[in-house]
């Protein structure tokens, strides 16, 4: 038995619904299952004990005993960076600690699944990202990528190259059906054709793709300034508002479920943002009220208006850990992963890597 290691290009392509789902899969196939998370990312504070909500969902979901200290052995966040830093971290000694913790994980287990970090390069200031687990734990790959574009085939190349043979293929995820025939007719085979398996394109569906503008505004505490245009409209991605307005413009009109991100005194960038088709909110920082014509203006697109008292940047960081944490949420979210898994891609052949 070798343990599957699912691992990302870059945040938020629902690596832990993908992980989680075969998990369950594995479980309901009369499998013992295990799951780990090495290094803790997803975390509520910079310091302290383990936070990371995804082996907490992964312990209850798959009714799993183990310690959330085995499940996580590293919190891998901003004091223990620092650390490692200024040299108070010994690489060794953590190898040591994750092959402890992935021993007992696995002990009577028929599978592992572990969980990657944000993208397989974190972890390098301790010589321990994505490539380097697999090497430790003699795992065999699966790799989750967004595609929107050409130049993310490069993301998976050079993914592809850090991996070499433990790389078993990759899964896409969150595909928007106007980027997948180029995706499926076009990327797929150009992969395959450099001897890389591709396990299949999931399609983007709005309940695993981010939060909506109500979740964002409660998880910001953020003062929703329109009282008719509608919350529930979902949230991907946020855009920063810093340029010209004609620049912004041009921005904002080729995403696609954005909130924008502004200083509550920059009305160019305001209704610029409410011109553009693709944008579903303004969230606007510094504690600035906007203009009643703004205001105004956001009732009539159906776009709420979100202010938060806290200054841009701030407001940026926390947005980014809301939308990319929101594809994970309960174990609804793993079974519709399931769900998609089973209709869109090879899920024996996934489930495979760990045999």
């Amino acid at each position: 038995m070798n343990p599957i290691l699912v691992s990302t290009t870059e945040r938020s392509t629902g690596k832990t619904a993908v992980a989680l789902a075969l998990a369950q899969r594995l479980l309901d196939d009369g499998e013992a299952v295990g799951y780990m998370k090495p290094r803790g990312t997803r975390l509520q504070s910079a310091v302290g004990k383990t936070l990371d909500k995804d082996p907490m969902l992964a312990r209850d979901l798959l009714d799993l005993d183990a310690e959330m200290h085995e499940m996580e052995p590293i919190v891998y966040s901003e004091t223990f960076v620092q650390e490692a830093i200024r040299g108070r971290e010994d690489p060794d000694a953590l190898r040591e600690r994750l092959e402890e913790s992935y021993e007992s994980i696995a002990e009577g287990k028929d599978a592992v699944v572990v969980e990657g970090a944000d993208d397989y390069t974190t972890g390098g200031i301790v010589n321990l990202t994505d490539p380097d687990v697999a090497e430790l734990f003699d795992a065999s790959v699966l790799l989750l990528a967004n595609y929107e574009d050409p130049s993310d085939v490069d993301e998976v190349l050079a993914a592809a190259d850090a991996f070499g043979d433990r790389l078993g293929g990759v899964l896409f995820n969150a595909v928007s059906d106007d980027d997948f025939d180029e995706l499926t007719e076009d990327v797929v085979p150009f992969l395959e054709e450099r001897g890389i398996t591709v396990f299949g394109a999931l399609p983007s569906v709005k309940e695993l793709s981010g939060v909506t503008v109500a979740e964002l505004a409660n998880s910001l505490g953020a003062d929703v300034l329109t009282s008719e245009a509608p919350t529930d409209g979902f949230v991907e991605r946020f855009v920063v508002g810093a340029m010209g307005s004609d620049a912004a413009l041009r921005a904002f009109r080729r995403t696609r479920e954005a909130a924008v991100i502004t200083g509550g005194d920059r009305s160019d960038i305001q209704t610029a943002a409410l011109e553009a088709p693709g944008v579903r909110c303004l969230l606007l920082t510094g504690g600035f009220r906007p203009t009643g014509a703004i205001i105004g203006n956001a009732e009539d697109a159906g776009k709420p208006v979100l202010l938060v008292q806290g200054d841009t940047r701030t407001a940026i960081d926390r947005a980014e850990s809301i939308i990319s944490s929101g594809r994970t949420r309960d174990a609804s979210t793993v079974d519709r992963m399931g769900e998609l898994l089973g209709d869109s891609a090879d899920v024996q052949a996934m489930l495979a890597l760990g045999k």
